[in-house]
């Protein structure tokens, strides 16, 4: 727990942590934590983020906007398994200068403060009404402009976006 706490202190102004318990519904066949279970941790603990920053779902209405996903990469380092609390972690690594894409990471750590996973991920925001991808209005980019960044921030562009870009591949 002495690791963990050194951890945040060090991080304390990069790093949100949100705690989790792993509950049933969260393993999967083999008894470990799921995979959807580390999509569902990270999208509670950015939308926690979010609304610790007064970006709630009211904001995003009221501004219709909403997030989009580009990819989610997940790194295991080693099965974790329910009757211990985890940690979520989410740093902002990387926005774009009108706040239309943006980079999180996330580490997941054990209730010893063992990391277990990570996950980069990027997305942007799109504009609920045209269904395309926008900039934040000024006062919700201030949101994020004025809060802490990553020691490894980064401005991103449209083609930091396309770094994995895949093409579909219809049936016919």
């Amino acid at each position: 727990m002495l690791f963990l706490q050194e951890l945040c202190m060090h991080n304390k102004k990069t790093m949100y942590l949100k705690d989790f318990e792993i509950r049933w519904s969260d393993v999967d066949a083999n008894r470990h934590l799921a995979n959807s279970a580390y999509v569902n941790f990270m999208s509670h603990t950015r939308m926690s983020r979010l609304i610790n920053l007064g970006f709630d779902h009211k904001t995003m209405l009221e501004n219709s906007v909403g997030p989009v996903m580009f990819y989610e990469h997940i790194y295991y380092f080693k099965e974790v398994f329910p009757g211990k609390p985890i940690k979520v972690s989410m740093e902002i690594m990387g926005m774009s200068d009108d706040g239309k894409f943006f980079e999180f990471h996330h580490n997941f750590y054990d209730h010893k403060g063992k990391n277990f996973a990570h996950c980069e991920m990027m997305g942007a925001w799109m504009d609920l009404k045209t269904r395309k991808l926008t900039a934040l209005p000024d006062d919700l980019l201030k949101l994020f402009e004025n809060v802490e960044k990553a020691e490894n921030f980064r401005r991103l562009t449209k083609e930091d976006t396309r770094k994995y870009t895949r093409v579909p591949k219809d049936l016919a």
